[in-house]
């Protein structure tokens, strides 16, 4: 990646994206990461050595890409305040603004510019993220590559035509880890029921899932046929699945997407009439 990428946002997303850029081989002398507060840019300027400025415009004059870190309720006001810049650079712009419709974005930056909206979740803080992303019709083959290394540099990348598309990604990933997060909490507690210390059950729920999800990525067989081979007829496992099937597990959780992507365009609409 031969490009010079400045990060207009100093917190925990734009660290962990700059740090997996570093470990995949960019040159830290090539990263920029603004804020107004430097008691934010320094430990980032310590611990990865990156250069940092208190001014987005005058970090932006340099840049080929502008990542937009910043949370939704002030990215106006930030936008605004860098629009010459940025109009004078024309640097593809990659916001990981959770909300943000790419035309609303565009707009508070001056118009006509290369946008990508990327939805990437927290597990990107680890090196495990996973996002989506969308890209409007301004953006070159080569700009898509480019955000797909960005991306990838904390995780899997997937791109959708349609931006609409992006809530879905919300709801099967930005917002995912939670789901997963209420799962090992009710099994640390029903272990703890059956007998188990709470955090023996804790770890044994989490790396089973670490280990389930590693097998079904490795796997060319469907999450259903993998769940199968677990299965023996009359066994523990199938009792198990019985019953959250039952229970209606799957109209639960479908319903909770359902809730998740309809609050994002809730929000998506919120945020794009300003």
């Amino acid at each position: 990646m031969a490009n010079r990428v400045t990060f207009i946002g100093a917190g925990n997303m734009a660290g962990a994206i700059i740090g997996g850029m570093i470990d995949s081989g960019f040159s830290a002398d090539a990263i920029t990461a603004t804020s107004p507060d430097d008691s934010m840019l320094a430990p980032l300027r310590e611990r990865l050595g990156i250069q940092t400025s208190t001014d987005n415009a005058a970090a932006v004059a340099e840049a080929d890409v502008v990542v937009l870190a910043v949370k939704p309720q002030i990215m106006r006001q930030v936008c605004e305040g860098m629009r010459d810049a940025v109009q004078a650079r024309r640097p593809l712009v990659v916001s990981v603004a959770a909300g943000l419709p790419a035309e609303t974005l565009e707009r508070w930056l001056g118009g006509d510019l290369p946008l990508v909206r990327c939805m990437p979740n927290t597990p990107s803080l680890v090196g495990a993220g996973a996002a989506g992303l969308y890209a409007n019709a301004k953006v070159s083959e080569a700009q898509r590559r480019l955000a797909t290394e960005l991306m990838e540099a904390v995780g899997l990348v997937e791109w959708v035509d349609d931006e609409g598309l992006l809530e879905a990604v919300t709801a099967v990933s930005g917002s995912a880890p939670a789901y997963f997060f209420l799962m090992f909490e009710a099994m640390e507690e029903a272990g703890a029921r059956l007998g188990l210390p709470a955090d023996t059950a804790r770890r044994l729920a989490m790396q089973t899932a670490l280990g389930a999800a590693k097998m079904a990525m490795a796997s060319d067989k469907s999450p259903a046929e993998l769940k199968r081979n677990v299965m023996s007829p009359g066994g523990t496992t199938e009792r198990a699945i019985e019953h959250l099937e039952q229970a209606g597990l799957r109209t639960t959780l479908a319903e909770a997407m359902d809730a998740c992507a309809a609050r994002a365009r809730e929000m998506a609409d919120e945020l794009g009439k300003n």
